[in-house]
């Protein structure tokens, strides 16, 4: 579905840092993880924007900001217009009825102890005013049915239900109030390959049918390039890399990018052969002290002395296109045999 009208989402400057205490009768802040460091973006109605990264990189804090389950240090979150990092109550409430979320696990998403059909209309006993009790259970039935599971196991529990169906429920619960925004925090990153492909169609269908409009967060570039129409490519809470999806697998422009290209497994083995393989030296930095500058110079090999005098902001450069956060970009497109 194409991206269409004004954003739906809109975030500005998104900083979340945690503290680090010590001390065993007073405890003091020696310090802070920069878990998310200004990170700005606009999500359009229909359209699919995919976050990438490694682990540790501020993914799943920001899909936390974005659901208003972590109040930030700064910045802005807009959804639907509607300021929601200093929402509360029935307002924050009332904001959440349009951005909803489907976790990464779907063993422990799910509480054991609730039937199906309990755990996809909780959203109708928390929010009562949208639709009446006697046609609660008609309706989730219908929610079942949309994701591909028998209306009738309603009365099951999660651990008669397999991983990819159990994921299914989370999306029904997600569908639940009809939402505009689904926040997919790796979704499919527990499943079986087979099923993650049939996860990743039914996002797909639903998108179309009901006008969805998903950030979708994975480390797998492959399932990102099958669903996204933008790619955000994030390295130490920051974003050093967002365009839309044939222009980041086609023309990468930042390092850290093409490294994480180079990683992705290519079928062909004459491709493999041909392609350039980046191996990156050392290991992430610590968020908690990020390096000066450019956070990826500490292994990048084309870091010069600018590069950690200055942080490189995310723009769009001449000759480029689309956005991206390096003093020394790559302006020519880069050969995919895949």
């Amino acid at each position: 579905m194409a991206a269409t009208g004004d954003p739906v989402l809109e975030v500005r400057d998104l900083v979340k840092h945690f503290p680090v205490t010590q001390g065993a009768l007073v405890r003091r802040q020696v310090g802070a993880i920069r878990a998310v460091d200004g990170v700005s973006f606009d999500l359009r109605r229909g359209e699919t924007l995919g976050i990438v990264g490694e682990s540790g990189c501020g993914k799943s804090t920001l899909a936390r900001l974005l659901m208003a389950l972590e109040r930030p240090t700064s910045g802005s979150v807009r959804v639907g217009g509607r300021e929601i990092t200093r929402a509360k109550g029935a307002e924050l409430k009332q904001v959440r009825r349009n951005i909803q979320m489907v976790m990464q696990d779907p063993y422990t998403s799910l509480n054991p102890r609730m039937t199906v059909g309990d755990i996809v209309g909780e959203p109708y006993e928390i929010h009562q005013d949208v639709l009446p009790r006697g046609r609660r259970r008609r309706r989730v039935q219908e929610l079942l049915e949309i994701v591909g599971l028998d209306p009738d196991h309603a009365d099951r529990y999660p651990h008669q239900f397999s991983g990819g169906q159990r994921q299914r429920i989370g999306i029904a619960r997600g569908l639940a109030l009809r939402p505009e925004i689904m926040v997919c925090d790796e979704p499919v990153s527990a499943l079986d390959v087979s099923i993650q492909a049939q996860v990743v169609n039914l996002l797909g269908r639903l998108q179309r049918e009901f006008g969805l409009s998903y950030i979708f967060i994975a480390h797998d570039l492959s399932v990102v390039r099958h669903i996204s129409d933008r790619v955000g490519v994030m390295y130490l809470g920051k974003m050093v890399e967002l365009g839309r999806d044939a222009d980041i697998y086609s023309r990468p422009e930042h390092p850290y990018t093409r490294a994480l290209l180079s990683a992705v497994p290519v079928p062909d083995p004459d491709g493999r052969e041909r392609r350039e393989r980046i191996i990156l030296q050392g290991d992430p930095p610590s968020p908690a002290d990020p390096p000066s500058g450019c956070r990826f110079r500490t292994r990048c090999w084309k870091a010069r002395d600018v590069c950690a005098q200055q942080e490189p902001p995310l723009q769009v450069r001449p000759g480029a296109s689309h956005e991206s956060a390096c003093h020394f970009p790559e302006l020519y497109p880069v050969p995919r045999p895949y």
